[in-house]
């Protein structure tokens, strides 16, 4: 939870530019007293009341209202207009609604909201941190949609995974805690933790989602997403929503790669593990050398089980400053371990050929014929395909198969669509982890909020003297530190 200083300095201090960040940042220490920490939680609940019963109060058809009514009309095609009245109107055939009754069936499908600026997919790390830049930017009218809620795809973590980046409390410094999606945000002073679980991580994105009353409409599922007459249509179970701008922040974890060698669906992936010690059995086979691979392996052998990875490259001996491509320090350390050590035996250069099962053993056959078997199910730890696959033909694509973008992170084919999170890519940098992500919030939310005339210079500096707004991507080379 954030104090009221740091609110102060995210509301006004942002808007107001540097001088007024930094006067900010020395009235932070006055406001961490036991006392005013229970009033600002006590705010919040009061906040959180209040922002449901609203949302309670708005649920009728925004077309229906004066104000939505004005809002869809304020910039539309009437030609598009006219094309959708009629669509309304023939809904109204299908689902039986007569002389203005409606029934309950007909209230679900014929759901249509107008978001005047833009909407967020989902509230995970990107979602939460790129919709606070994008109202710290002035822009109000958006709205985050996801399909289950804040911070599920971390609260689906294995229990035992934890950060491999640490937090830690530099926000008097200038600097923001490797783990922060915002300006002034610090999981490590909230929390008090160093290396927090998916769980304790995904309870600070929604402590974040209720402090700054972020709208969210959490357990809806986007069907498809397409544009026509200037507006995006975001087709749900629940109905349509309309929007200027998109914001595609959906993620990855949700949609783990399956594996491109024979008999993979025989495999676990490790994304699909509430817990290492459900796992029985005391020998593993685990396809994928990288940091969910060695987190794996880990923690099967800190209980004693025999593990053997299998990477088609070496992780553990690559020499990079890059994060996004050698192992971290934490992973390093724990490779170290004398568990470690002991149990985990690390094939590299080992690419899996197929893997079978006759109803007893699993049989593991790599390209150069060695063969390796097991009685237990093999884990799969190679990654993630990414859930803008699923708008893919609103994207162009680059040789490595990732979304072609503008320096603003915006579709080069299709207008008003923006990427963010870990999907993006610029040249041959990776835009991993929520420190390097992070950094491209800002300039998405500038090119949306300048997109509606609105001025973002000083939001711009600040962000910028946080670190919070890369643009020049110069630096960013295998051996740079700080990007």
């Amino acid at each position: 939870m954030v104090t009221k200083a740091i609110a102060a300095l995210l509301r006004e201090g942002v808007k107001k530019g540097s001088k007024k960040v930094k006067d900010a940042r020395s009235k932070v220490d006055e406001a961490f007293t036991p006392k005013k920490l229970k009033e600002e939680e006590k705010a919040l609940k009061a906040k959180q009341r209040k922002r449901r019963k609203k949302e309670k109060e708005q649920q009728a058809n925004p077309f229906e209202t004066k104000r939505g009514r004005k809002a869809y009309s304020e910039g539309m095609k009437p030609k598009f207009e006219k094309q959708t009245k009629r669509r309304l109107k023939t809904e109204k055939k299908e689902t039986g609604e007569l002389k203005g009754r409606k029934t309950e069936a007909s209230r679900g499908r014929q759901a249509k909201t107008l978001i005047g600026g833009a909407a967020l997919t989902a509230a995970g790390a990107a979602g939460i941190g790129v919709a606070i830049s994008v109202a710290h930017s002035g822009l109000e009218d958006f709205l985050i949609v996801d399909r289950k809620g804040v911070g599920s795809s971390f609260a689906a973590w294995p229990a035992e995974t934890r950060f491999i980046t640490p937090s830690f409390p530099s926000n008097s410094i200038g600097m923001l805690d490797l783990n922060s999606v915002a300006v002034g945000v610090s999981p490590a002073f909230s929390m008090r933790i160093e290396h927090p679980t998916g769980q304790e991580f995904a309870e600070h994105l929604q402590g974040l989602a209720d402090f700054f009353e972020l709208p969210i409409r959490e357990n809806t599922n986007i069907l498809s997403l397409g544009k026509a007459g200037g507006l995006f249509h975001l087709e749900t179970e629940e109905g349509t929503l309309f929007a200027r701008k998109v914001i595609w922040a959906a993620g990855e974890y949700q949609y783990p790669s399956q594996g491109a060698f024979l008999g993979s669906e025989l495999c676990l992936h490790t994304s699909k593990i509430k817990s290492y010690g459900d796992l029985s059995g005391e020998d593993y086979l685990i396809i994928g050398g990288y940091e969910s691979g060695i987190d794996a392996a880990y923690h099967l052998s800190k209980q004693g089980r025999r593990v053997r990875v299998f990477d088609q490259n070496c992780p553990w001996g690559e020499e990079s400053s890059d994060p996004s491509v050698a192992l971290s320090t934490f992973t390093f350390e724990r490779i170290k371990s004398i568990e470690f050590e002991t149990n985990v035996e690390l094939f590299s250069e080992k690419s899996v050929q197929s893997i079978t099962f006759d109803g007893s053993i699993y049989e593991l056959k790599t390209e150069d014929g060695e063969v390796f078997q097991s009685k237990n199910q093999p884990l799969l730890a190679n990654g993630f395909d990414g859930s803008h696959k699923f708008i893919s033909n609103l994207f162009e694509h680059r040789d490595d198969g990732f979304a072609e973008l503008t320096d603003q992170d915006e579709s080069t084919i299709t207008p008003g669509l923006f990427l963010a999170g870990p999907m993006v890519r610029h040249d041959g940098h990776i835009f991993c982890f929520i420190f390097k992500y992070r950094q491209r919030f800002a300039i998405v939310a500038q090119a949306i909020a300048e997109s509606f005339n609105l001025p973002t210079d000083e939001f711009v500096e600040a962000y910028r003297s946080w670190g919070m707004y890369l643009d020049d991507l110069s630096c960013c080379g295998q051996e740079c530190l700080t990007c």
